[in-house]
């Protein structure tokens, strides 16, 4: 495996990948040092104690000069990877309905629930909670369900502008998902590709006011969708030139940093082998590239893209997203 190439000095790959255990094997720390690699994405599997989690944390910030982003999903609800000894936060579906009941009061926990997640994921050098998810729940998309704020774009709006707030209090970027909107479709992503075949004004109309919302208050990055909407484009959102070019880019104006969903899931796995996801999200425009649960696969994704270069921009975007100390 080639981990040197001087053209790529100072600058992050694209790609975001996983470790196996609660510390770095020497097999981990090789694949860490390869150019194409940026980030790093904690699992549950990665937790014992805080002791544990701080070493683990403080070797991989120091594998390499510029230092790798360092991300986890940490929602609140049913997707809070690091539960023990952390603040347990509750699914956003409960701060709406608080909303619904206290405005006031639910925007003001939320912040404050953004705050915790942030202080404490920055103590341990974690510069990202992939959160919070802008999808509208529609009531029919049960891997969506009850991470989504509310089914009323207004409320979802409001308590993520707050969630948001608290993460930037704590040093942290907000990463709005899953764009263009994912909670109207029964279909999991994880292992098939869902579509949503309403018009592109539905669409327009409903699940894309969150993401223009919070683009329009600066949101600092987002993450794609792994979803077709045939009346837009008929390859998935997170491949989609049609998507992140012409519509994200261009139109909506949104210039933060780009993540892909995870490409090991079934919603990417149906347009091709795990080369052809790579190459078709970097061509539409992704800046970073999860590929979760896998290690044979970016052993070979590695392989494969010897040809593919770090790029500046999408470089400086992705460390945009390191935390800031307060």
């Amino acid at each position: 495996m080639n981990s040197t190439n001087n053209k790529s000095k100072g600058l992050l790959g694209p790609l975001m990948v996983d470790v196996g255990g609660l510390e770095l094997t020497e097999e981990d720390r090789e694949v860490l040092r390869h150019p194409l690699v940026g980030g790093v994405i904690l699992f549950t599997r990665n937790y014992r104690d805080h002791q544990q989690l701080k070493a683990l944390c403080d070797e991989i910030l120091s594998l390499r000069s510029p230092r790798l982003l360092l991300a986890v999903d940490h929602e609140g609800g049913r997707v809070q990877r690091f539960r023990v000894g952390f603040s347990r936060v509750p699914s956003m579906r409960g701060f709406g309905q608080r909303y619904c009941e206290d405005a006031q009061q639910a925007l003001l926990d939320v912040k404050a629930a953004g705050l915790a997640i942030g202080t404490e994921l920055s103590s341990f050098g974690i510069d990202l909670s992939f959160a919070p998810v802008l999808d509208i729940d529609h009531g029919v998309s049960t891997v969506i369900g009850d991470r989504a704020f509310s089914d009323r774009c207004e409320i979802v709006v409001e308590l993520a502008r707050a969630f948001r707030a608290g993460l930037n209090a704590a040093g942290h970027a907000a990463t709005g998902k899953h764009f263009p909107g994912h909670g109207a479709v029964t279909a999991d992503s994880h292992v098939e590709l869902p579509i949503d075949r309403r018009s592109e004004a539905e669409l327009r109309a409903t699940e894309l006011m969150p993401f223009a919302a919070l683009i329009a208050d600066g949101i600092e990055s987002l993450m794609m969708a792994h979803v077709r909407y045939p009346s837009v484009d008929e390859t998935p959102a997170s491949l989609s030139r049609k998507w992140i070019q012409d519509i994200l880019r261009r139109e909506m104006d949104f210039a933060g940093t780009l993540f892909c969903d995870d490409l090991s899931m079934g919603g990417a796995a149906a347009v091709g082998s795990m080369e052809e996801r790579a190459r078709m999200a970097l061509a539409a425009g992704c800046d970073m590239l999860p590929v979760c649960n896998d290690r044979p696969a970016v052993l070979e994704l590695l392989e494969a893209l010897k040809d593919v270069k770090p790029g500046k921009v999408a470089s400086d975007r992705i460390k945009r997203m390191y935390r800031r100390p307060q």
